[in-house]
């Protein structure tokens, strides 16, 4: 019987569970980067982030991935990302609602 009622409940709720992948270069040793990275974006979304995985890669890869949607390339973008422009490009996907407060007022200074 509550198997039954799990059943009937289950396709009701939507659970979104927010991953993150950071995959980077081992030849180029951009572990030390990737993991100042990831502790950068768990420390700020604590409790928005359910699952974060680096991923070793080659030739020169450096990306990040929120929810499998590529936020950031460095082939593409031309280099790293600055940590504010990261995690302002990670919340407007997994909590667009959210001030990061001074990192926000920063980015709305250059403008």
């Amino acid at each position: 019987m509550l198997a039954g009622i799990l059943f009937l409940i289950n396709p009701i709720c939507e659970i979104t569970m927010n991953k993150v992948t950071i995959k980077y270069c081992t030849g180029c040793r951009w572990l030390i980067r990737s993991t100042w990275m990831a502790q950068e974006l768990l420390t700020t979304f604590e409790s928005d982030i359910d699952e974060l995985t680096l991923v070793p890669g080659v030739d020169g890869i450096f990306q990040v991935q929120v929810n499998e949607q590529l936020v950031w390339d460095r082939k593409t973008e031309g280099g790293f990302p600055q940590i504010t422009e990261l995690k302002q490009r990670v919340r407007d996907i997994i909590v667009p609602e959210r001030s990061l407060g001074h990192v926000d007022k920063v980015q709305n200074s250059n403008i």
